[in-house]
């Protein structure tokens, strides 16, 4: 093995060497007993909901009685525990869907409260606390307020000062995002929930769940979550979706999103599926699998990084609430090195190199590295990081253990030959 990847892969005997004593101390017994009751409570849903060949048919046009994107809802419903579910290709990314959230329960007047600090960047102009407000949620007339983190950790004194009987809706974020906090566990949430409805019970907790699913035995709203949100192209398409995103909670604010993205009184009832039903359905089957792989990847670059003297979030002993692993590097080098190292290690688009460029919905430039089979795909391995203090790097994913594994062995690499680390 050792004379294979260091020919093959031009990886120093020296780097080879420090991965595996890496990887010798590393214990993957949780993330495999995780993986193994999530893979069973899919395959049940799917033999609840009778899953034949049938359900893999196409519909054109107004897709009516098309019994695929029908079983799809009620599966992703009783695995997250929801009373309903709408998935739909058409969704185009997590940001739509969570935006969907906000606009189907939101109203003139209403207040929105984000109770784990500033929201994911691309949330920033739906709410309007950026931009030019056109059509954001501002520009509609609802109000925004704030409760900022302390110390990475949430402020419940602060969520009671700030939630009264005017606040429509709380968003949280599970996932750290492009903050360098622990990300958020399901008895977290379930905490933050107690604590709202516990000030006003009729506000609507909704939940970005974006690269959190299958990554614990529970999801969000099996801890009291009202609405929760996410993107086919990370943890529930297991890697075999090439586009969509889902909405699940109650039944209720369900139909209301259903509204926002088709029209009111037409909602889940249309929507052809174009084909794609064969594939939403294999790639949840095999997303509890697939997230546990990229958990495996995770653990492995956080242990690495940990080791070389970086500060990295979670740590090594920490337990996993989601597939993102963050490294501290300080320096602007630091970050793009890492991702055009993450990049040589893909099976698509390996010799392409990475740059930080300003990508769309950012207020910093943004350095990407995504050798995906789809665009976009946060589920296969890919790194990020926007170009800014204090120079932090995400990476998620990994499809396999095994091509995750060598990903984070080129960025080792291409750390030790840029003289940014000593092996």
């Amino acid at each position: 093995m050792k004379q294979y990847i260091t020919q093959n892969f031009n990886i120093s005997p020296s780097v080879f060497d420090f991965g595996e004593e890496v990887l010798k101390s590393i214990d993957f017994k949780i993330i495999d007993d995780i993986a193994r009751y999530n893979q069973l409570k899919v395959l049940k849903a799917f033999q609840n909901n009778r899953v034949s060949d049938v359900h893999f048919n196409s519909t054109t046009g107004y897709g009516y009685d098309d019994a695929g994107r029908e079983v799809i809802d009620n599966i992703y419903a009783e695995v997250f525990g929801a009373e309903d579910a709408l998935v739909r290709h058409n969704i185009i990314n997590g940001t739509h869907a969570i935006s969907l959230c906000l606009f189907a329960v939101l109203r003139p007047g209403d207040t929105l409260v984000a109770v784990t600090g500033k929201p994911y960047d691309t949330l920033e102009e739906v709410i309007g606390i950026c931009g030019e407000n056109n059509g954001s949620l501002k520009d509609f007339g609802v109000n925004y307020k704030q409760v900022d983190l302390i110390d990475g950790k949430v402020d419940y004194n602060k969520i009671m000062s700030t939630i009264d009987k005017s606040t429509k809706a709380v968003i949280i974020q599970k996932s750290k995002g492009y903050s360098f906090r622990p990300s958020l566990s399901c008895d977290d949430i379930k905490k933050i929930i107690e604590t709202v409805k516990g000030i006003n019970p009729d506000t609507i907790c909704i939940v970005d769940n974006c690269y959190g699913e299958f990554a614990e035995k529970i999801e969000p709203t099996q801890a009291g979550v009202d609405l929760m949100a996410g993107s086919l192209i990370k943890n529930p398409g297991g890697g075999l979706v090439s586009t969509g995103g889902y909405i699940a909670g109650k039944k209720e604010y369900v139909e209301l999103a259903s509204y926002k993205l088709n029209s009111v009184g037409l909602g889940k009832h249309v929507g052809a599926t174009l084909g794609m039903n064969k594939e939403i359905l294999q790639g949840f089957f095999m997303a509890p699998i697939t997230v546990a792989n990229s958990i495996k990847t995770a653990k492995f670059c956080g242990a690495i990084y940990e080791k070389l003297g970086f500060t990295v979030s979670p740590s090594s002993d920490d337990m996993r609430t989601d597939i993102i692993q963050a490294i501290k590097f300080g320096t602007e080098e630091g970050v793009v090195k890492f991702c055009q190292g993450i990049q040589q290690g893909a099976p698509v688009d390996s010799f392409v190199t990475p740059e930080p460029w300003d990508m769309p919905g950012y207020s910093h430039q943004v350095i990407m590295a995504a050798g995906a089979f789809n665009q976009g795909s946060s589920i296969e391995l890919s790194a990020d990081g926007p170009i800014t203090e204090p120079y932090i790097a995400y990476m998620q994913g990994g499809l396999t253990f095994e091509s995750g594994y060598l990903g984070v062995l080129k960025s080792v690499q291409k750390l030790k030959d840029s003289k940014l680390i000593n092996l």
